[in-house]
């Protein structure tokens, strides 16, 4: 009985020890209820991958930031994402542009926008600046339950 439960601490432990993941790009923010773990990579966890990412959250992580310049001068920006989790993620996004001093360009188009990304399936954001200033972005994430 005392071997079983040390075992189980120290599975939980090393479960509990690799679920924390940061997205490879520090512009975008995956909000709580958002970003993902590695849960179901892990052997051990795998077979429990659906259980357990219920009740710890899996979600989406971001796997490619791709940019450019459109022919009149606008950035571009196409982001990958893949969604680990079982279920599908609802939440909301907002894209804040910033100039070539960091600081934040106003603009009316920086408003939450709701996404689903199916479960275990890739999601695609697409987003071009709305204005010429634009060198670079942040991306911030919610979880929209909170918002409704």
């Amino acid at each position: 009985m005392l071997k079983r439960n040390i075992f189980i601490v120290c599975i939980l432990a090393m479960v509990l020890g690799g679920c924390s993941s940061k997205t490879s790009d520090e512009r975008i923010d995956m909000g709580k209820g958002v970003g993902g773990d590695t849960l179901s990579d892990n052997i051990v966890t795998r077979p429990f991958a659906a259980v357990i990412s219920a009740l710890l959250g899996q979600g989406v992580d971001i796997t490619e930031v791709i940019e450019a310049r459109t022919p009149e001068g606008y950035l571009d920006v196409q982001m990958k994402g893949y969604n680990k989790a079982h279920v599908t993620k609802r939440f909301d996004y907002r894209v804040e542009w910033l100039d070539s001093n960091g600081m934040v360009i106003p603009t009316k188009t920086s408003v939450w926008i709701p996404v689903s990304a199916m479960r275990k399936s890739e999601v695609t954001f697409r987003f071009i600046a709305p204005r010429k200033e634009a060198v670079d972005f942040r991306m911030i994430t919610r979880n929209n339950k909170i918002t409704k």
